[in-house]
């Protein structure tokens, strides 16, 4: 019995040693693997970690191999919601597992407290709103509402839809499913009235800029946001005459800083009228697209189109994102370039402000991850 006991004694140290040292490991490696957390190492580049950290991440911080599936314990605490149901923070998360990088919190329109959002006071439109806060402290006090409004902002869990102005739309069918979504977000003047069983009948805010906001006021829906996308400092000075229902004085084609007519009226009253915040301008074109940075201002292919400015804006305000009618099918010139007109693919010219090419990459990182749903399979 004598020599029994100093074997009994080190067994009782060191068995709890042994399992405490295996769940540590355990859950350290769980933790990576199921996170997919980058490293938080200094390595040289030229070493073979460095090689293999850099390896797993492009240049714009996005995995490279998503696989597309969610942490484990996000996989159960969505796997317990019934079908169809809206998933809390789902965007987020997804966006997170392939871009650890991702903040979500920055509001979708300008408030009155716009000031305290640094990354945008910094810049000119359209990546931000230096030297144009004397017109946009004028706008915003006659707004008086800076919100979606109503039930909307009150919701636990939005499900948002962007919904692009591409041919593919046209003969889907998908108006029914597309009403289903909690925010529906149209681009510039892409009609509504005689496209419904395409492209639905609600919507919740029309973005825009002057020059492809709807010309004709019988045209706009009855009841949605309006909502400007700035592009440039005329583009503020227009929304003020369109809140103030101020008759716009303009002089020939040009000299007013706009490309090409404006709409000269919006029925809308000045509640209903929003500012986007422009820093989805700035975080889609240097961030995820890795657009050339130019000083901070508009240059040669350094501008987002406005469907990934929106749906940038999506990621950090809904809970799910989904797209319809994105995608040019550049190899068919004779297909429809619009769904609700008859020119053709053909008609597209070399964009001077955007890179269609390095946008339609980043778009198809979202999809392939599972980060937005494109119910028209064209990204």
């Amino acid at each position: 019995m004598r020599t029994m006991k100093p074997t009994r004694s080190m067994m009782l140290v060191l068995c709890p040693m042994l399992v405490l040292g295996f769940l540590y490991y355990s859950s350290g490696r769980l933790h990576l693997r199921t996170w997919g957390q980058r490293p938080q190492v200094d390595v040289d580049s030229s070493s073979s970690v460095g090689r293999i950290v850099a390896s797993v991440y492009d240049k714009q911080g996005f995995l490279i191999k998503p696989d597309g599936r969610l942490p484990l314990e996000l996989q159960y605490k969505y796997g317990n919601l019934s079908k169809g149901e809206c998933k809390p923070g789902y965007a987020e998360a997804k966006m997170m597992s392939v871009y650890p990088k991702f903040m979500k919190p920055a509001p979708m329109f300008l408030d009155r407290n716009y000031k305290r959002l640094s990354k945008i006071n910094t810049y000119p439109p359209p990546f931000g709103v230096k030297s144009q806060e004397k017109m946009i402290d004028i706008i915003l006090g006659e707004a008086k509402n800076y919100g979606l409004g109503g039930e909307l902002d009150s919701l636990s869990c939005k499900r948002c839809i962007i919904i692009g102005n591409a041919g593919i739309l046209f003969n889907k069918s998908l108006g029914s499913k597309i009403d289903e979504y909690d925010v529906v977000i149209r681009l510039n003047e892409a009609p509504v009235s005689g496209y419904e069983k395409d492209v639905g009948s609600k919507t919740t805010m029309r973005i825009t800029y002057p020059e492809g906001a709807i010309q004709k006021p019988e045209l706009y829906e009855k009841s949605s946001l309006f909502v400007l996308s700035a592009f440039k400092p005329p583009d503020f000075k227009w929304l003020r005459h369109m809140v103030f229902k101020e008759k716009l004085q303009l002089t020939r084609r040009g000299s007013d800083g706009f490309w090409k007519s404006v709409a000269r009226v919006v029925p809308r009253e000045a509640a209903d009228m929003r500012i986007l915040n422009p820093y989805f301008i700035q975080e889609a074109a240097f961030q995820f697209i890795g657009l050339p940075h130019n000083n901070g201002l508009m240059g040669r292919g350094n501008i987002p189109t406005l469907g990934t400015v929106a749906i940038t804006m999506a990621l950090h305000n809904c809970d799910e994102v989904g797209v319809a009618g994105f995608g040019y099918d550049m190899s068919n010139p004779n297909a429809p370039l619009h769904y609700y007109e008859k020119l053709k693919m053909s008609a597209i010219k070399d964009s001077w402000t955007h890179n269609i090419s390095k946008e339609k990459e980043f778009l198809q990182k979202l999809v392939t991850a599972g980060v937005i749903q494109d119910l028209t399979n064209g990204i």
